[in-house]
């Protein structure tokens, strides 16, 4: 759900809105970058290398928002809506991350390497 000003054009809005919700699982799950010691440069410097999420990832999402009418926000009072799918949908999943496992992490990706790895021992 959503909240982002008066939408102008509803088809429009629930692309930008789903495909948000992807990109920001993508940062929460999958996008990592490493730096290359030698070098000083990023290891994944094109998109070969680097695994970004799409349909096939994610089959069903469902977008949906509450019309909001704020006369301060500018004359057609609307919003721009592109980034905020991203950072809201990767910090629910660090906060579903964080209440499944007891652990809190301050690093994305949200890899099964880093999560396995700081969850407590057995019987601890």
């Amino acid at each position: 759900m959503y909240v982002a000003g008066g939408i102008l054009n509803a088809r429009t809005a629930r692309s930008q809105f789903v495909g948000g919700m992807i990109m920001g699982l993508g940062m929460a799950l999958t996008e990592g970058s490493t730096v290359d010691a030698a070098f000083g440069d990023f290891a994944e410097s094109d998109l070969a290398s680097h695994h970004v999420p799409a349909h096939a990832d994610v089959p069903d999402v469902e977008a949906h928002w509450i019309e909001e009418d704020d006369p301060h926000l500018n004359p057609m009072g609307s919003k721009g809506i592109g980034e905020i799918g991203i950072v809201g949908t990767a910090a629910a999943v660090g906060n579903a991350v964080h209440h499944a496992t007891g652990v809190r992490f301050r690093e994305l990706p949200l890899t099964p390497d880093r999560v396995l790895t700081a969850l407590p021992e057995p019987g601890r």
